[in-house]
């Protein structure tokens, strides 16, 4: 039986998530390691999509390391840059779904108010059915909860969700809750997976 839905996660599946390679390219390698060794980045990043407000715990980091304050309000200023570039492929896999009528979801680890600001330069991220979104729902993947939240929200079984992320602790704990799973790797790998499950055919999916 085919999925009644498709599930993507963003960062680096629709588009790219590497904050690491925005700070070298912005302070160089030298700082760039210093600052993360110094101040937990992802830590602070962690809170905001668990619901924590995105300036503002943003800012008071910035304002708990003042000898690293204009680097860590980068993470907000410029914030946009840090989820870029784009991965066309998976946001054409996206579209062809849609157009093939398939419900397509998103699960995301991602800040309320990050997200927010990230659908008026993202146009793609208007494009999806539901939106699950951590720092709305206030917890984070793979804590089962959210993936139960998917689960009674859209009403489809557990084994008729397709789901994709990067990471492999989230296709773990979607797994075990019976649904469908694929580790992200590339756009074409997950090309593939469409087409095995009669999702998409070999040109709808760009192959």
């Amino acid at each position: 039986m085919q999925p009644e839905a498709v599930i993507f996660d963003i960062g680096n599946v629709l588009t790219h998530w590497q904050p690491e390679a925005f700070y070298d390219r912005v302070i160089g390698l030298d700082r760039r390691q210093a600052l993360f060794a110094e101040v937990d980045l992802h830590q602070m990043n962690a809170l905001v999509d668990d619901g924590a407000l995105f300036r503002e715990t943003i800012y008071d980091w910035a304002d708990r390391h003042p000898g690293w304050a204009p680097e860590i309000r980068l993470w907000y200023d410029r914030w946009i840059e840090l989820a870029s570039p784009r991965i066309e492929g998976s946001i054409a896999l996206l579209r062809a779904l849609r157009r093939r009528g398939m419900p397509v979801f998103a699960l995301t680890n991602f800040g309320s108010y990050s997200y927010d600001e990230a659908r008026e330069k993202l146009d793609f991220l208007c494009e999806f059915d539901r939106e699950y979104v951590s720092g709305r729902l206030f917890v984070s993947k793979p804590d089962p909860r959210i993936f139960q939240i998917v689960e009674e929200d859209s009403g489809i079984a557990p084994d008729r969700l397709l789901f994709t992320d990067d990471r492999a602790d989230n296709i773990t704990a979607a797994a075990r809750r019976g649904w469908r799973t694929h580790q992200f790797e590339t756009w074409q790998g997950w090309a593939r997976r469409l087409v095995a499950e009669g999702l998409l055919t070999d040109k709808e999916a760009g192959l």
